[in-house]
């Protein structure tokens, strides 16, 4: 695996390591070539920015996660969720995992997310996700005791007529 974001090493049980695994993949396995290339070619350019003393410019986002205590910019492709340092967005929480979820902005603009075999689940307007959810604006997740809305600059969301079955325990 060579994304350090998904790196399953921080889980030392086997069977949590497994489980891990299997999210990881079906996580990149729904992220779709376009979507992955366009979050390649983003984090080259970041890193390219952070060699140069220059300022960094933020590209334009059309997403974001809002908390109680600040606005987090979602970008395209992959966005990981935990408490580790390096998640693109940390939550320093003990009660969130390490590697909590993952929100998918596609190219296509409509957004998903994946429970990566947290240890407490991941919730969407209460309901606890099995399988990759599509977000709509104004959307509430909750990772434990950490709630998060879901907001887009566009007023209209894409709707949840794309094949993917949403199954709520």
């Amino acid at each position: 695996m060579s994304d350090p974001r998904l790196c399953s090493v921080h889980l030392e049980a086997l069977p949590r390591r497994q489980e891990y695994r299997r999210a990881r993949e079906q996580l990149l396995g729904n992220c779709g070539q376009h979507t992955l290339a366009l979050d390649a070619h983003q984090l080259a350019q970041a890193l390219a920015e952070r060699r140069t003393s220059g300022p960094i410019t933020p590209p334009t986002q059309r997403f974001w996660l809002q908390d109680r205590d600040s606005t987090h910019a979602l970008k395209t492709g992959l966005n990981t969720i935990g408490r580790m340092p390096d998640n693109d967005i940390a939550i320093l929480d003990g009660s969130v995992s390490r590697r909590h979820c993952a929100i998918v902005v596609h190219s296509s603009h409509v957004c998903e997310v994946h429970d990566t075999a947290s240890k407490n689940g991941t919730f969407v307007n209460g309901n606890r996700i099995t399988s990759p959810t599509q977000l709509r604006p104004g959307d509430e997740l909750r990772l434990c005791d950490r709630r998060l809305v879901f907001l887009a600059d566009e007023p209209d969301g894409p709707d949840r007529d794309d094949g993917h079955k949403t199954i709520i325990e």
